[in-house]
């Protein structure tokens, strides 16, 4: 078990340093040497992890996606516990996407990295669909629920919906990108709110969807 933690805590500790250097200066600067001394560790440690540099930037690309999947795990479980409605579960989980904090640009920008160097790379490019389908399955799965409890109206296509919520979302999270200045946090918001409004019509008719 401690060399299970110790590996997992390694490859979290070079993939970590790679994001950083995304961040700062770009996937094309990202190199094995820079990355070990950013993480402070020596090549040779990185390469016992990452035979190869795109081994390494893969692991990066899926972990910061997993970063996002469980962050919106653990709101929507402590939304089902506070009783907040779906649109509100919702509209938190989609508000990670968009850069908003420091900590969100940070992700957003290592997306926006990969996703012109996934056009070029199979495996890349399979990552990233995965987390695409998954977030418009998991938009898909709440706006089903909407319905069953009378958020949504009934007959409502839930995945014409969660495409259409996704798609509107991944455009204002570039805006906000591009123009933060003209995209504050209260516009950014609001626009979200007002995407959401037109599919969560109603109230809910219970506080929780088992």
């Amino acid at each position: 078990m401690p060399r299970v933690a110790d590996h997992d805590a390694r490859h979290g500790q070079i993939t970590d340093a790679v994001q950083r250097l995304i961040v700062r200066y770009g996937l094309s600067t990202v190199t094995v040497a820079r990355t070990a001394a950013e993480a402070g560790v020596s090549v040779g440690l990185v390469q016992h992890y990452f035979a190869a540099k795109d081994e390494m930037l893969l692991a990066t690309f899926t972990r910061v996606n997993g970063r996002f999947t469980a962050r919106v795990d653990e709101l929507v479980n402590r939304g089902e516990a506070a009783g907040r409605t779906i649109a509100e579960m919702l509209r938190q989980a989609l508000a990670e996407l968009v850069p908003l904090d420091e900590a969100r640009r940070a992700e957003f920008l290592v997306r926006l990295a990969f996703a012109g160097q996934a056009a070029h790379d199979a495996r890349l490019a399979a990552v990233q669909r995965e987390t695409l389908m998954g977030i418009r399955s998991r938009v898909a799965r709440a706006i089903g629920n909407g319905t069953v409890c009378g958020e949504v109206a009934r007959g409502a296509d839930a995945t014409e919906h969660a495409l259409r919520v996704v798609a509107f979302t991944e455009g204002l999270a570039l805006h906000t990108h591009i123009d933060p200045d003209g995209t504050p946090e209260p516009a950014a918001l609001a626009a979200l709110d007002g995407q959401l409004g037109r599919v969560f019509t109603g109230t809910c008719r219970r506080a929780r969807i088992g």
